[in-house]
């Protein structure tokens, strides 16, 4: 059977994607499931997170967020049956791409996919889900009646922080970056009969220039607000060489000062660096900082259970209408090599293969 894989590059070479062949073991050993993929979720690979870890393998393999059917149970496996349903993340040191047809992972890293959600929508929508909890609940301890500030709201991750901290009872404000995503970030409204998505969210136009800084600071009536969720910061003064992406990203000074008092930031930038003013008005508001790292939840065992309950619970509100992606549109196998590589450089940021 093929997947999926990754040729490790030289320098700073553009990483290559290409279709390979597999084999699996003949026996299942302790607590391994054998399933049958029917769609795989694609984001980009992180290849200095893999280096950091020590991942040196030639061949890495692509596609990770899973959802399939059980064919066959080890001997140790309590879980899970023969044609369940189920859906997870493959870990980072995974042997086979999750576009394989079949591949072998621990019951650990599964839990049971709800009857009437489909594969292609979970696979693609549950990486940020986990990333939108581990967010607001892990790092942030959300709760009702608090300020969140979300930036990018129709991101694939931004829309899940959005509903996610609408649904818990938080005011909910957001940005926009262009036309199209302002006016579908203000139709997110509540529905007669249905699951509350977003508790009137404040979106805020940054793509015309807005200031975003003032905007949040009326809102909250000049208190700031109790969570910050960024999607990329800009850590200098804007210069030529910026994309216009780029310039629509919060200054992190901005962001510390839309901070209300004992407020939390929660960042995916890597490698973000604080001036001593900035650590300054950080230590007068009393907040705090946390770093979004997904892969932690597969990198280390230490709070298996806790992620198994957050995985449970993401499906579950998938399922129920709490949580809804943007739709994906499923790809077949053949695209898989040019879908990855447009993820990879950013031009798409979510693709989803349906096997």
């Amino acid at each position: 059977m093929k997947g999926l894989y990754c040729k490790s590059a030289v320098s700073d070479a553009e990483p290559k994607f290409v279709i390979q062949e597999t084999t699996l073991p003949d026996a299942l050993i302790n607590h391994q499931v054998r399933v049958q993929v029917k769609a795989c979720g694609l984001s980009p690979l992180d290849l200095k997170l893999l280096s950091d870890v020590g991942d040196q393998r030639d061949l890495i393999p692509v596609g990770r967020e899973v959802a399939g059917v059980i064919l066959q149970v080890g001997p140790k496996v309590t879980s899970f049956h023969p044609e369940d349903e189920v859906v997870g993340i493959l870990p980072l040191d995974a042997p086979c791409s999750g576009l394989c047809d079949i591949i072998d992972i621990d019951e650990h890293y599964l839990v049971q996919k709800p009857e009437k959600l489909s594969s292609v929508c979970v696979a693609a929508a549950l990486r940020d889900g986990l990333c939108a909890y581990t967010a607001l609940h892990t790092h942030a301890r959300m709760a009702a009646g608090q300020t969140v500030l979300v930036m990018d709201g129709a991101s694939p991750f931004g829309l899940m922080c959005v509903q996610l901290a609408g649904y818990h009872g938080a005011k909910v404000l957001t940005t926009s970056h262009s036309p199209d995503t302002h006016a579908f970030l203000e139709q997110l409204r509540p529905s007669v009969g249905e699951c509350v998505i977003v508790c009137e969210a404040r979106v805020i136009p940054v793509y015309t220039g807005s200031d975003m800084l003032p905007l949040v600071l009326e809102e909250t009536g000049g208190l700031g607000v109790d969570i910050v969720v960024d999607s990329g910061v800009r850590l200098q003064e804007e210069n030529d060489r910026e994309t216009d992406e780029d310039k629509l990203l919060p200054h992190k000074h901005d962001i510390i000062s839309a901070l209300g008092v004992g407020g939390h930031w929660v960042t995916s930038h890597q490698d973000l660096q604080l001036d001593p003013p900035d650590c300054r008005l950080l230590h007068l508001k009393s907040a705090s900082i946390s770093f979004l790292n997904p892969e932690v939840w597969t990198a280390s065992s230490a709070q298996q259970g806790r992620y198994l309950h957050i995985l449970k619970d993401i499906v579950e509100k998938m399922s129920a209408g709490v949580l809804r992606p943007q739709p994906q549109e499923a790809l077949p196998l053949y695209e898989a090599t040019v879908a990855m590589e447009t993820v990879q450089r950013r031009m798409k940021q979510k693709a989803v293969i349906q096997l």
